[in-house]
């Protein structure tokens, strides 16, 4: 009986999450200290209030694109501001990590025009999916937040770092989340508030108030989205309050030295037009009925760069520091080779551990600091392949660079 009138207690729990968020006007005693409000968030605040329209964007992985946090947030921020004239971006991508989110910024956020405040989170994907090292994950995360905010500098940013049981593991042994104290280091250093959920959920689970399956896993359940949700409100609650007494003025947020020259805060999708083909390449959406593997709608009915044949090649130039490729991965992914400026042929694995039975997005780099040049890069596809792969494809949706500022 009591173990049945738990469930039903949590039922009921997990319902009212759902249909009737509360969303908290401040963090609790046991979460303030991983809720940091940096800087000012006022910015929005006079955006949403006075004139009366707003652009929020949400960028990062399948926990953004996901029925999760993000219509949360939306859902109050509506309420907050009836009359405001909101556009909401999701961008959202899933398996994506943040060197993919720069470069994809100017496509799926600031094309739709300046954002006044971005909730972003990639430390999950920096971590699992791409597995970065330390510069990696800040060019990615110093890279969004650079060009956010010289496309608009009142742009206010709430950063959230979300969890998974490895990261999880990793701060119940004392140690810190790669992806997220890189992330948390670039929030510092620009002054951007952030929510660090992971640890927020360690010290509940530790303290018997929270259980994994009670967040709902890496892609969070109702009760997991509200709390993320909950504390990202609670930062603006916050700062928006601190104005109430004062007359509120825009105030650019500064713009310090980069953490990383190298960053990708110029970074973008090179139009496949662009890409001289030499030979055994072509420029279409492939026959995905005769390709095995699960695949993603959103890459399904786009032309793509495509080959299975070795040796097949293309050249391309560009002006910049950084050059790679976002590609799908699937079952049968190759390798690329590719050289730079006439050097030295390299080679890069396109074979992701999650393509075995999926065509997975990711971007694959082929030199991240190079001098701001204009350069020539010449690929072609390997005769060998990973030796999980069932062959040697490369699908190519855009070649990213680095653009020179």
């Amino acid at each position: 009986m009591v173990h049945r009138l738990f469930l039903l207690l949590m039922t009921l729990h997990c319902t009212l999450a759902t249909a009737q968020p509360s969303l908290v006007s401040k963090p609790s005693t046991d979460t303030a200290e991983f809720v940091t409000l940096r800087g000012r968030v006022q910015n929005s605040l006079l955006r949403f209030s006075k004139s009366r329209t707003g652009h929020v964007a949400f960028l990062g992985g399948s926990i953004t694109e996901m029925n999760g946090y993000r219509p949360r947030i939306c859902e109050w921020l509506q309420k907050r501001f009836p009359d405001t004239d909101f556009t909401f971006t999701d961008a959202g991508i899933a398996s994506t990590c943040s060197n993919t989110g720069a470069f994809r910024l100017k496509r799926d956020v600031l094309s739709r025009g300046p954002v006044d405040l971005l909730f972003v989170e990639f430390a999950v994907n920096d971590d699992q999916d791409a597995m970065h090292n330390a510069d990696g994950c800040v060019r990615g995360m110093e890279g969004i937040i650079r060009a956010v905010r010289r496309h608009n500098p009142g742009a206010d940013i709430v950063m959230t770092h979300f969890v998974n049981p490895g990261m999880l593991e990793t701060l119940a042994a004392g140690n810190d989340i790669l992806s997220a104290s890189q992330h948390e280091k670039v929030a510092e250093h620009y002054h951007v508030s952030s929510v660090y959920l992971s640890k927020v959920v360690a010290a509940r689970i530790k303290a018997g108030t929270l259980r994994w399956d009670q967040f709902g896993g890496t892609h969070p359940g109702p009760i997991g989205n509200q709390l993320a949700a909950d504390l990202a409100v609670s930062i603006l609650d916050q700062g928006w309050s601190e104005s109430a007494a004062t007359e509120i003025q825009f105030i650019p947020h500064p713009l310090p030295a980069p953490i990383l020259p190298s960053s990708f805060d110029n970074g973008t999708l090179l139009p496949l037009e662009s890409v001289e083909i030499e030979n055994a390449w072509t420029l279409s959406e492939p026959d995905w009925s005769k390709i095995a593997g699960s695949r993603r709608s959103r890459f399904v009915e786009v032309p793509l760069l495509h080959s299975e044949t070795p040796s097949a090649a293309l050249t391309f130039e560009f002006t910049g520091t950084a050059v790679g490729a976002f590609v799908v991965a699937g079952p049968d992914a190759g390798q690329l080779e590719f050289r730079i400026d006439g050097g030295s042929w390299q080679t890069v694995e396109l074979f992701h551990r999650f393509s075995k039975g999926l065509h997975y997005p990711r971007t694959v780099m082929f030199a991240s600091d190079l001098p701001a040049n204009q350069h020539v890069v010449r690929v072609r596809l390997a005769k060998s392949h990973h030796p999980d792969s069932q062959g040697t494809a490369a699908r190519v949706l855009h070649f990213v660079t680095n653009d020179r500022p």
